[in-house]
């Protein structure tokens, strides 16, 4: 069969984010200061969005699938109740799934609203990878994301 995976909340968590050091820029020498500059060190708290600026607070289900020859898969996260529902009328409409950590955004627009008696119950939302490189990025992604939440992974 084709290998599953799926994140389960723990019940301890501690922040385990990681530092990021930023090279010196490349300044003239008629603008640059003569003091050395030293490492910026970010920690970015992993977090999921549903519209741009707005974290996203409840914790989803997730479910990985990869492909036999490990070449490409897709991560399946599920919402029950999410806080966006609680501020979409004040923020704006969803306007995708993005995934933010210190490298940067995965992001997919594969979001669909689950209704009960015409009101919201959940979200899921869907993210492909198309090549191991893209495995391996949003594994790191989930990594952190997990530390950070509480979450760990069980195979099946």
């Amino acid at each position: 069969g084709i290998p599953s995976w799926v994140a389960h909340r723990s019940a301890n968590s501690q922040f385990n984010g990681q530092s990021l050091q930023v090279a010196q820029s490349r300044i003239s020498p008629t603008r640059w200061n003569s003091k050395r500059c030293s490492p910026i060190v970010m920690m970015v708290k992993p977090k999921i969005q549903f519209i741009q600026g707005t974290d996203e607070q409840t914790i989803p289900d997730v479910r990985l699938t990869k492909s036999r020859d490990g070449t490409n898969g897709m991560a399946i996260f599920r919402f029950d109740q999410p806080s966006v529902f609680d501020s979409s009328s004040e923020v704006g409409d969803i306007t995708g799934f993005y995934m933010i950590d210190e490298e940067g955004v995965l992001q997919s627009v594969d979001v669909n609203a689950k209704f009960v008696n015409g009101k919201p119950a959940g979200i899921e939302a869907k993210y492909i990878m198309r090549t191991p490189r893209e495995w391996d990025r949003f594994m790191r992604f989930m990594e952190r994301y997990s530390n950070e939440n509480g979450l760990q992974f069980i195979k099946k």
